[in-house]
């Protein structure tokens, strides 16, 4: 049996690009992705602690240490510029090794550094 649980979670980064005119997607600063154990086109959950909107989209690079957090396409319609978001990517294991597995968690800054 395999259970789906949480794999990575950035708790709390600031929206800093609502970008509608682009092709879809979340840009996250690569040293967030880093710490969070994120990679690029992963399918992630994003949750707006401002509004309560929940979206599914995937990840794609921004700047490493620029501490972009930008909603592209129609996800730019879920928050706004200064909206705090939880981003949390999920993975499918056995029971015996979710029961082990730890996520990582990261708490950025409010300007999307980490401490």
């Amino acid at each position: 049996m395999t259970i789906e649980i949480l794999k990575s979670k950035i708790h709390r980064a600031t929206v800093t690009q609502a970008n509608l005119n682009y092709i879809g997607s979340i840009s996250i600063d690569e040293n967030l992705m880093d710490a969070a154990n994120l990679i690029e086109f992963e399918k992630v959950q994003v949750v707006n602690i401002n509004n309560g909107e929940r979206l599914e989209t995937y990840v794609i690079k921004a700047e490493r240490g620029s501490g972009v957090i930008s909603l592209n396409g129609a996800a730019a319609r879920k928050a706004s510029v200064g909206d705090l978001v939880i981003i949390a990517g999920f993975a499918q294991m056995e029971f015996g090794e979710a029961k082990k597995f730890r996520p990582a968690i990261v708490f950025p800054d409010a300007n999307n550094q980490i401490s």
